[in-house]
């Protein structure tokens, strides 16, 4: 029996939206992928690391870790079953025999105390229900002098795709859409609430450095109109309006998005993101 006290995340990510991702996963890594070399680096992963990976999703980020850690290990901790299930087929695929993922709630996950020596994670800890016991529980699963490494989105209006989704807001009730708030997508923000979170958990040496990158939302405008309508916050703003407005908010958007083709037809969008690190203390 999973230990869980993110019931609501836990709900969502084993419902509709965990199948989406667990489905898409090779264009949500389009999306994000430009992320992952610096994290790793940010990380400072060796040859004989002891690598955790929260909120790992599909596995992208783990494989890679273990790949980085060729003579030690990674393991992925996701709360989503149909995620985990795909990154289990992936590594077996790929041939990669040192790497693990388990279900659980990072908050109280029942790690290995000091098992680890780095920890990572992309776009893996907004949504936690109580952040400082999460990653004071991500750092008791640190060796002393351990390092933290993740990405989380900075201000909602520097990514691309939030810009978009605003941009029906006289078709759907997009409301606050984009409005930092625990636990959520921009629940990290703000650099503050980062230091604080972080500091609150016993972690030191916190650096945040602003990164950028264009993501791959579509192979054309179309593509990416019915890509973006079909995640959690897209569907749940489709669901609140009528067919007919439905459709008006689908070519609305794919109109859009047009303005963002690249010259190979393919709809990229900004993405800004804090790359964080922190330590825990030696």
């Amino acid at each position: 029996m999973l230990d869980l006290v993110n019931t609501e995340q836990a709900q969502a990510w084993n419902g509709p939206e965990g199948t989406h991702w667990a489905r898409n996963q090779d264009r949500w890594n389009a999306v994000n992928d430009g992320f992952n070399e610096p994290l790793l680096d940010a990380a400072g992963i060796t040859e004989d690391h002891r690598v955790l990976d929260i909120g790992c999703g599909s596995g992208q980020t783990t494989r890679l870790a273990a790949l980085r850690a060729s003579r030690g290990c990674a393991l992925g901790l996701d709360l989503s079953g149909p995620m985990l299930a795909e990154a289990r087929t992936r590594a077996e695929r790929e041939g990669i025999a040192n790497v693990a993922f388990e279900q659980g709630d990072a908050q109280v996950h029942p790690f290995e105390a000091g098992a680890s020596d780095s920890a990572v994670s992309r776009y893996g800890v907004m949504f936690f229900a109580d952040p400082v016991a999460a990653f004071a529980n991500i750092g008791r699963a640190l060796r002393p002098g351990g390092r933290l490494a993740f990405v989380c989105p900075a201000d909602a209006a520097l990514n691309g795709w939030v810009e978009v989704m605003v941009a029906l807001r006289d078709l759907l009730p997009v409301g606050d859409f984009g409005r930092p708030g625990l636990p959520g997508m921009f629940s990290l923000a703000a650099p503050g609430r980062i230091r604080e979170v972080l500091a609150a958990a016993g972690f030191t040496g916190v650096t945040l450095n602003r990164a950028e990158m264009y993501g791959t939302w579509g192979r054309g405008a179309r593509e990416a109109a019915e890509f973006l309508l079909d995640t959690g916050p897209g569907r749940h703003l489709m669901e609140q309006v009528d067919a007919t407005t439905r459709t008006r908010a689908h070519r609305t958007l794919e109109d859009h998005l047009r303005t963002h083709e690249a010259a190979d037809g393919t709809v990229r969008l900004r993405s800004t993101s804090w790359l964080v690190t922190a330590d825990r203390p030696a």
